[in-house]
């Protein structure tokens, strides 16, 4: 399938790339002319703007949009329905509140215009580990693209099968690492859910390494005080413990390389999901009391640091690239 894919980033280049790999075209533009040129070395067909992309996309053009959410991804959006014709297909991938998925969805469907919004997770590793995707938009839409989500998505593996699941009753699309969620905006909902999770699952770790770090404070009695290996503890629980996890691994990597974290601020962002799902928590009246402390405690973080916020700023880094702003 030929792809134009706009916004070439940390994720989108390696989208690209991995489409490519597969045997898909991709049409590839962004605003640095350097990000499309190192691209097009890979295979991809260089474009110069929107316009220009129109013309080297076939009918029922499919548009991919790798964005920040918000300004960037609104304004890309409403460029693309000028050009896009009836029966092409647009996809965002970024992680736009999904609210604003449903309105998009009603206003291109008045050109004759799908609209597909795609929970892309696996941040810098998706180009040899793949991409976990939960996607929203109608069935047709989404079968029809379905060879580009299998070919972005981790596949198998050697992941155990799940006891239980009866083949008639599941997608077996989930086992490969991606599923249609529902319609329009139901792809970045559970996205956002599964954003408002790991803030949890990373501040939990945080806090437990803090308080393995300050084990040997003077303000305990002396025959209490322990000078814990945090590099050993991080190595010894991904190993058969139960709290074993992919962020257990990326905090163990970053421990390896430094144990006091010095390169890390400790000034945790967060890119907006996390504020949603408590807002959709408040909307559903579900109480969120774990999502909502790690929230804040990102905002406690950008007027105090502890080891703990580094921790955290280690985790984004590794799985994101995410550097953090220094203070």
């Amino acid at each position: 399938m030929k792809i134009g894919l706009v916004g070439l980033g940390r994720m989108g280049g390696n989208i690209a790339r991995r489409l490519m790999l597969a045997g898909h075209q991709v049409v590839a533009w962004d605003r640095s002319d350097e990000a499309v040129q190192t691209l097009a070395k890979d295979g991809a067909e260089a474009a110069t703007g929107l316009e220009d992309m129109a013309a080297k996309l076939a009918d029922k053009a499919i548009w991919w949009v790798m964005l920040p959410a918000g300004g960037p991804t609104e304004d890309t959006i409403a460029e693309i329905a000028k050009l896009a014709k009836d029966g092409d297909v647009v996809i965002d991938g970024g992680n736009s509140f999904y609210k604003d998925d449903i309105r998009r969805s009603k206003t291109l469907a008045e050109q004759g215009i799908h609209y597909v919004d795609v929970g892309t997770s696996g941040g810098v590793w998706g180009l040899e580990r793949g991409y976990c995707m939960m996607i929203g938009g109608d069935k047709e839409t989404i079968d029809h693209l379905d060879p580009i989500f299998e070919a972005l998505a981790p596949g198998e593996g050697s992941i155990v099968r799940t006891p239980g699941r009866v083949a008639d009753k599941v997608d077996p699309r989930a086992e490969k690492g991606y599923i249609h969620a529902g319609p329009a905006g139901a792809g970045h909902f559970v996205k956002m859910i599964h954003n408002g999770i790991e803030y949890g699952l990373m501040q939990a770790y945080a806090e437990g390494f803090d308080i393995l770090k300050s084990k040997n404070s003077d303000k305990l009695p002396e025959d209490e005080r322990f000078d814990l290996n945090l590099t050993d503890i991080a190595e010894v629980w991904r190993r058969g413990s139960v709290i074993s996890s992919w962020l257990l691994d990326l905090t163990a990597t970053a421990l390896a390389k430094d144990e006091m974290l010095e390169q890390f601020s400790g000034h945790v962002a967060d890119s907006g999901e996390g504020q949603w799902t408590i807002d959709a928590a408040m909307e559903e009246k579900v109480p969120a009391n774990v999502l909502t402390a790690s929230l804040f405690a990102r905002y406690r973080s950008r007027i105090e640091h502890t080891y703990g916020d580094k921790v955290l700023s280690a985790m984004r880094f590794g799985f994101g690239g995410h550097t953090e702003i220094p203070q």
